[in-house]
């Protein structure tokens, strides 16, 4: 994919400390003094290569040199071998326009991040989790677990719908979002009951950004008694060890979690219309808010797990094995490929603005425009604003996730965040068909 970009030269940055227009971090010097490396198995663990790994690694510092993340952490397992697990930069500081004298603390491998939208693939497979037991059904109308959610023609909506993004009701008032109400139910179900649909259900792919994620989020709570915290921390996390992974944090995690920051030229409209209308809330607000200790301790089942990349990619090494890891099994094989049943190919999306290609929950992959590389048609995974994006690759072997903590849009070298990802694919040979689970 990256091929298919232009390469734009980098422009020049300001000196460190003055206004830079394009929202930049500042990156100068020797980049191994900035950089983190967790525990790595040999590459040969995973049938690769030291260069192989190398020469991912190096693409990523090619990408931190933007300047557009004050922190960048990857991890890449191949045949359930940890081959890279590193972090450059800043978790804490390194902001546009900060000086020598600004605090700052170095990202580490353990760092969590808050990974956005990339939180909509965990809270899809808790969904089908609870279709597997029986206690959901994708066929299930939405009225039957939110009171009064049948109001303006809403009654046709299925939990199927709202995984798929074809539910029609893609947008919420900015009062979902308002942390005094985070953790007020009737409150939110309330705003889900107002809601009115632009189409009828099933009728268009147009990607809920914030809406899906408490639409099943309620559910979740509705259909077990519990909340989609708890469950996923039952189902998922407490049985194969997970330390993160779970909608936001403890109070006394908070300050370990990577702050975010918006950087990257400002954008106009039409774009930042296009942004507001899908996130509810314009760019700097939200990102100002994604910072709030109320977020970070709340539950926003679409954007606020909170995680590092080693355990992200864990969650789905998981998925990508059919569900078992070091003997616990806490998912079916069927259900995943349940999960993983195309809903849209490649169909043009009317939040986003560009054709996607959807599961039930899932980003899919393709043979030439995809997210994960070329030659990824049997890829699924998730984005995560912006530029984060984690996803597991059954043909290759490889379980990845890639965060970052600043907030970019559109930036001259966008091209190099797409390149990363071409480049762990294209190293990454593909394994044997006896040797996949998927």
């Amino acid at each position: 994919m990256a091929a298919l970009i232009p390469s734009v030269p980098s422009i020049p940055r300001p000196p460190l400390g003055l206004p830079d227009p394009l929202r930049r971090v500042h990156v100068k010097g020797d980049l191994e003094k900035i950089t983190a490396r967790g525990e790595e198995a040999p590459a040969a663990d995973g049938g690769a290569t030291p260069d192989q790994v190398e020469a991912i690694w190096e693409t990523v510092l090619d990408w931190y040199r933007a300047g557009v993340h004050p922190a960048l952490q990857v991890c890449v397992r191949r045949n359930g071998a940890v081959i890279l697990d590193r972090a450059v930069g800043y978790s804490h500081g390194n902001a546009p326009g900060d000086g020598r004298a600004d605090e700052r603390t170095l990202c580490s491998t353990e760092t969590p991040f808050c990974i956005f939208s990339t939180s909509k693939a965990i809270t899809a497979f808790v969904v089908h989790k609870l279709i597997e037991r029986g206690t959901l059904s994708l066929d299930d109308p939405v009225a039957d677990y939110i009171d009064g959610y049948e109001a303006h023609g809403k009654h046709e909506i299925t939990v199927g719908h709202v995984l798929a993004h074809r539910a029609g009701v893609p947008n919420l008032p900015p009062e979902a979002l308002d942390l005094e109400f985070i953790e007020d139910r009737e409150f939110l179900a309330g705003i889900l009951a107002d809601a009115k649909p632009f189409a009828r259900a099933g009728k268009y792919l147009a990607y809920h950004a914030v809406s899906g994620g408490f639409i099943l989020g309620e559910v979740v709570h509705a259909a077990t008694g519990k909340d989609i915290r708890t469950v996923l921390a039952e189902e998922f996390l407490d049985p194969l060890g997970f330390r993160w992974n779970n909608y936001g944090v403890a109070a006394d995690d908070l300050d370990a979690v990577a702050v975010n920051y918006v950087t990257g030229p400002p954008t106009a409209p039409p774009l930042s219309n296009l942004l507001s209308r899908a996130l509810g809330h314009p760019l700097d607000d939200l990102v100002a808010t994604t910072n709030d200790p109320r977020f970070l301790q709340g539950i926003v089942p679409a954007a606020n797990v909170c995680t590092n990349a080693r355990e992200l990619s864990k969650f789905f090494e998981v998925m990508r094995r059919g569900g078992e890891l070091d003997g616990v099994r806490v998912m079916e094989a069927d259900t995943i490929r349940t999960a993983l049943e195309e809903r849209s190919h490649l169909e043009f999306d009317f939040s986003l603005g560009f054709p996607s290609r959807f599961s039930y929950g899932l980003m899919l992959g393709a043979r030439l425009i995809s997210l994960y590389g070329r030659d990824t048609q049997h890829a699924f995974g998730h984005l995560g604003f912006t530029n984060m994006l984690a996803w597991a690759d059954p043909e290759r072997a490889i379980s990845v996730a890639v965060l970052n903590n600043g907030k970019p849009v559109i930036y001259p070298e966008v091209y190099k965040f797409l390149g990363t990802m071409q480049k762990i694919t294209s190293e990454m040979p593909k394994a044997p068909a006896d040797e996949r689970y998927l």
